[in-house]
């Protein structure tokens, strides 16, 4: 018997919507925080580069009409290096730019105007045919283990209680395998009001999970960017 394929949950999905319309961006990027998500948002290009040098996504909606450089030259850059799937939208919906924007190198392209329950279904379907396993790895770090399927941090066996904001920190931190996350990023998933909040989750986490919270060995501080974990894979 054929075994099943197991999916990305969406929780573990984290989408990075790029878009110059603020009101489409929030809509779609509420929309798809509610049908379990992760989602973080940029204004242009410029913006999703620097995003993109900050955390790993594990897909990009990205609109083609762009002040400066547009979707299909973003598309068409990115696959010089990256994989990852790329959904357009763009209210210029003519076989012309659809074919432009797919030898671009883009999964899909989605005319505006749409339901985002279309676009939902898009995106499920892109990592329908990509079959992208589940996460089931395990970090360890001192005493301490991870696991990105369950999101359950223990010690010794025993679980370790952390806040939603913690938990949603540390699991950004060990996604980026050792890699800088910026305080940027960090505030915006952990819906912090400003980068300050970040650094007050921080400090809290950190007496929890280190012996000397004020010389961390795990998650350390890296100047003028945010933060990393220290861990190692089992």
């Amino acid at each position: 018997m054929e075994q099943q394929a197991t999916y990305l949950d969406r929780r573990d999905t984290h989408v990075l919507v790029v878009d110059d319309d603020d009101r489409i961006r929030d809509l779609l990027s509420r929309y798809l925080v509610r049908e379990g998500y992760r989602v973080s948002s940029a204004r242009d290009a410029q913006d999703a580069r620097a995003k993109m040098e900050s955390l790993e996504y594990d897909l990009l909606v990205l609109d083609v009409m762009m002040p400066g450089e547009n979707g299909v030259e973003l598309t068409a850059s990115l696959r010089e290096r990256r994989d990852i799937p790329i959904i357009l939208l763009t209210a210029l919906g003519d076989p012309e730019h659809r074919i432009r924007g797919l030898k671009a190198g883009a999964d899909d392209y989605l005319a505006k105007p749409f339901e985002p329950e279309e676009l939902l279904l898009r995106i499920d379907a892109i990592f329908r045919r990509t079959g992208r396993k589940a996460l089931s790895e395990q970090v360890g770090f001192g005493p301490f283990v991870y696991d990105l399927e369950t999101r359950i941090l223990t010690r010794d066996g025993e679980t370790v209680r952390l806040t939603t904001g913690e938990l949603t920190l540390l699991d950004l931190l060990v996604r980026q395998g050792g890699g800088a996350v910026s305080r940027h990023v960090l505030s915006e998933n952990v819906n912090g009001d400003s980068e300050r909040a970040v650094d007050v989750q921080m400090t809290r986490l950190r007496r929890k999970l280190e012996d000397n919270p004020s010389q961390p060995d795990f998650l350390l501080t890296v100047r003028g960017k945010g933060y990393r974990l220290v861990a190692r894979p089992l």
